[in-house]
C-alpha cells in the first residue's frame, strides 16, 4: 500500500488535462418503475440531458456510456438517438454500480489523465458544474460535486431515537460528477475489487486508501432522478433556471 501512496504524493496544478467521462446508466431503475434514463424531463430524456451537458463542457475529451448488462442491445438502441459527438464507446455494465464503473474505465482512453464518474440520472448537471469539479481535481487529485446541508441533522441510535445532533457546518450531500486522477482511481477501484469491498460512491474507494477528496459546492439543483415525483421537481428547477436566464 505504501507504494500506492508514494505514487500520488504530488499535488497537480494544471490548467488543462485530458478527461474521460464515464456515464453510468446501467442501473435497474427499480424504485422509478421503468427506465428512468428514458423519462422525459422538460422535453428531453434524462440521458440526453446528461450527455449534452458533458458534451458541452470544454474539459471533457470523451464520454464512455455504460448501459445495463441485461437487455444491452435494447438499451443501446433506445440511447442511440441521444449519443453526442464525444461519446466514443457504449459498453455493458456489471452487476453493481462499482462493477459498471470499472467496465467504463476499462473502455476509456488509457492516456487520459483524469476520470470523471457521473450518474446518468443526475440530468440537471451543467457544463459549469462539471468544469468546477474537474478544475478542483486538477489541483487536489480527487474532487466531487456536493452541496451543504441546510437542515438540522440528527444521528439516531439503533432504535430510532436521537443519539445526538451533528454540526451541520461540516455535513455535505455528495453527488456526481466525481473526478479523479486516472491512476489514483484505477488503483483504488482495483484494490477494492480484489478485497471484495463494495462502495456506494467512488469517493469511498479513494477514502479507503487514505486519499482526500475535495468537495465542490455546486448548489442543490444537481438532483438525482430516483422516483417518479423527482421528474416534476426537476422540471420546476428547469423552469426557474429559464426564468433566471440560466438555461
Amino acid at each position: 500500500m505504501k507504494i500506492v501512496f508514494k505514487k500520488f504524493d504530488r499535488i497537480l496544478k494544471v490548467k488543462r488535462a485530458t478527461v474521460s467521462a464515464v456515464i453510468l446508466a446501467a442501473g435497474s431503475s427499480v424504485r422509478f418503475g421503468d427506465d428512468k434514463t428514458a423519462a422525459s424531463v422538460g422535453g428531453r430524456t434524462v440521458l440526453e440531458r446528461t450527455l449534452l451537458a458533458f458534451d458541452a463542457c470544454p474539459l471533457i475529451d470523451e464520454i464512455i456510456l455504460v448501459l445495463p448488462k441485461e437487455g444491452f442491445a435494447k438499451a443501446k438502441s433506445v440511447a442511440s438517438p441521444f449519443l453526442t459527438a464525444k461519446v466514443r464507446r457504449v459498453v455493458r455494465g456489471g452487476d453493481t454500480r462499482q462493477q459498471s464503473a470499472i467496465c467504463g474505465i476499462e473502455a476509456s482512453d488509457p492516456k487520459a489523465k483524469f476520470i470523471a464518474i457521473h450518474d446518468a440520472a443526475r440530468c440537471l448537471v451543467t457544463p459549469e458544474m462539471i468544469e468546477s469539479v474537474c478544475r478542483a481535481a486538477y489541483e487536489h487529485r480527487a474532487a466531487a460535486a456536493a452541496c451543504r446541508v441546510v437542515d438540522t441533522v440528527k444521528l439516531a441510535d439503533g432504535k430510532g431515537f436521537i443519539d445526538h445532533t451533528i454540526d451541520r457546518e461540516n455535513v455535505w450531500l455528495v453527488s456526481t460528477p466525481q473526478v479523479f486522477l486516472a491512476d489514483l482511481y484505477r488503483a483504488a477501484a482495483y484494490t477494492a475489487k480484489d478485497a471484495g469491498f463494495e462502495a456506494t460512491d467512488d469517493c469511498m474507494l479513494a477514502e479507503r486508501l487514505g486519499f482526500k477528496v475535495k468537495l465542490v459546492d455546486v448548489g442543490p439543483d444537481n438532483i438525482k432522478i430516483t422516483f417518479k415525483e423527482d421528474v416534476a421537481r426537476a422540471e420546476d428547477i428547469l423552469r426557474r433556471r429559464k426564468t433566471e436566464g440560466a438555461l
